[in-house]
């Protein structure tokens, strides 16, 4: 069995996971009416732009590394089951998304499960890229988590 995916295929599902958060949250921050909702898309959209830039930077390191793996095509065969249900993985979907959101409450929901959907994806992605190169995701995976936070107490004062 091949594999489903290669170590840099998966990085630019991350790339494209942060294009989408950041147009998700883009388009939110033109429709809220919310102030304090706005200064939060605000600024996860700028946080997703830096996400990407990183992404960038890992893919250029791994172009070509293939993982150790315990059977062929493991780990990639979990990232593609994870991908396959994950909605920010296909282009534009993001601000498509964000376009039919009617409330900051759905928006704030919303972010909240693709803050934790992509922190279980980038959990995954470790596995597929160099040990040198586990730590730009640790520490991409710290900001989610923090992304996740921010939303649960704009949720609380919804």
């Amino acid at each position: 069995m091949g594999n489903v995916f290669a170590g840099s295929e998966v990085v630019e599902m991350g790339i494209q996971i942060e294009k989408n958060g950041r147009d998700f949250y883009g388009v939110l921050l033109e429709k809220s009416k919310s102030e304090k909702a706005r200064e939060i898309y605000k600024y996860l959209s700028a946080e997703e732009g830096k996400h990407i830039v990183a992404f960038e930077k890992v893919l250029e390191l791994i172009r070509n590394y293939e993982p150790v793996e315990s059977y062929p095509g493991e780990y990639f065969a979990y990232l593609k089951a994870l991908a396959g249900g994950y909605v920010f993985t296909r282009k534009n979907k993001g601000s498509e998304i964000a376009e039919k959101i009617k409330s900051d409450n759905e928006a704030v929901d919303l972010g909240i499960k693709f803050e934790k959907e992509s922190i279980v994806f980038y959990e995954g992605m470790k596995n597929v890229v160099p040990e040198r190169e586990r730590g730009v995701i640790d520490a991409l995976i710290n900001q989610e988590k923090n992304h996740l936070l921010k939303l649960i107490e704009i949720k609380d004062s919804l």
